[in-house]
């Protein structure tokens, strides 16, 4: 069995990774912790940087920070995960693709190699609604999604 965890970087997403692993710790299943980073979100975050300062000649610069920490931060999340995983004997790895995170999440979810896709019921943002990208992906990824709450 192989089971594909979706990691935004959200504490739901790092929650659907615990019920991954309990999961596989079940049936000796692989875990393969996967994120999708989109560098729309660091120009989105650049745009309002600048406007909020008022500074839309540096957006440029905020872009390249906030996608270098945006990764920076996704990586020692899944780090942090991996080795956890380790320590309690899963047979785990990650993955980082660069791309629309719903194209790059279906391609992945549907390539045939996975199981069971599990995922956070909410995103980064906190909101108390079912994320939007949960809303966009799951009637289409082809095997069982465990939505974790």
């Amino acid at each position: 069995m192989k089971i594909l965890a979706l990691i935004d970087g959200s504490k739901w997403s790092q929650k659907a990774a615990l019920y991954a692993f309990s999961v596989a710790r079940g049936r000796k299943a692989k875990v393969v912790l996967f994120s999708a980073l989109d560098r729309r979100e660091a120009r989105v975050i650049a745009f309002q940087l600048s406007m909020r300062r008022g500074n839309v000649k540096e957006m440029e610069q905020f872009e390249e920070t906030a996608w270098k920490e945006m990764k920076k931060g996704v990586k020692e999340i899944l780090t942090a995960l991996l080795e956890l995983a380790k320590d309690e004997g899963i047979n785990c790895s990650i993955k980082i693709v660069e791309g629309d995170a719903k194209e790059s999440i279906l391609r992945e979810a549907n390539s045939g190699s996975y199981n069971l896709v599990v995922m956070g019921a909410y995103g980064k943002s906190g909101k108390t609604r079912i994320g939007s990208l949960l809303e966009e992906v799951i009637g289409l990824i082809n095997p069982p999604v465990m939505v974790v709450r």
